[in-house]
């Protein structure tokens, strides 16, 4: 089986390719994109595999426009940050979903539902149902992430945003903190986190750092015009706010 990744954040895509070698070495992947438009070249000039894995929104839109722009002739697997009941009616015929972070069983579910409806004559077979893009299209216009589905050994457990204290990079892994002091390992770039959350809520500080302004407990003057930030639950490492966001800091804090 040949299949192709459309994913912009790259400890996903990672992820993804682990799982599918993990459910049928034989899988080959043989790209992976990150956006609507290099995904659109990409279908253009390229014979179209057996099976697409394809994020729906990605960097420069929601891929569900990859459709509208270029013709798709093989069955999809999408892939979404948002919770599954928002998506539930969406799910048809030719279309499935899985949730992120992926679990492996379901992962391995949702290939065998491939195989199963499809089988070697899939890009033949398939014909996307544009309407249903449309839809999707619609319901997925600059949403807010209202959860995150972390794992807890073996359990998965969906933490709302209204309990995250605030969300910080450590050795190059991305975690959330709640409001309970618990810390959860996520697979999202803190560059992505700024597109998914809302930014009325959600401030980010620096480079490590996007802060909930319902857990600020104090704000210090800093060295070097920067802002000390005292957290209800304070992280290992200081939260500073640097010199160059201070200005847009006082702002958001002003709404």
């Amino acid at each position: 089986m040949i299949t192709l990744v459309i994913e912009d954040e790259k400890l996903a895509a990672e992820r993804l390719i682990e799982l599918v070698g993990k459910y049928d070495s034989r899988i080959e992947v043989i790209k992976v994109l990150d956006s609507v438009e290099k995904s659109v070249e990409w279908f253009n000039s390229n014979p179209h595999p057996d099976l697409v894995f394809m994020d729906i929104q990605l960097a420069d839109g929601l891929s569900f426009e990859i459709f509208e722009k270029t013709e798709v002739q093989c069955p999809v697997i999408f892939t979404t940050a948002f919770d599954k009941y928002t998506i539930r009616a969406f799910k048809v015929n030719s279309v499935d979903y899985l949730l992120k972070p992926i679990d492996y069983e379901e992962l391995a579910a949702a290939i065998e539902k491939f195989r199963l409806n499809f089988g070697p004559k899939a890009k033949q077979e398939f014909k996307p149902d544009i309407e249903i893009y449309d839809k999707l299209i619609n319901q997925f216009v600059h949403p807010y992430k209202n959860r995150f589905v972390v794992k807890v050994g073996l359990h998965i457990r969906s933490i709302p945003v209204e309990e995250i204290d605030y969300f910080f990079v450590c050795e190059k892994s991305t975690f959330i903190c709640t409001k309970e002091g618990k810390n959860y390992a996520i697979d999202y770039y803190l560059d992505r986190l700024e597109k998914l959350i809302d930014q009325q809520l959600f401030f980010r500080i620096n480079r490590k750092f996007i802060i909930n302004i319902n857990a600020v407990k104090d704000i210090i003057a800093w060295s070097n015009s920067r802002l000390k930030i005292v957290l209800n639950n304070p992280p290992d490492e200081e939260a500073i706010v640097s010199r160059e966001k201070v200005r847009d800091f006082k702002m958001w804090l002003d709404r």
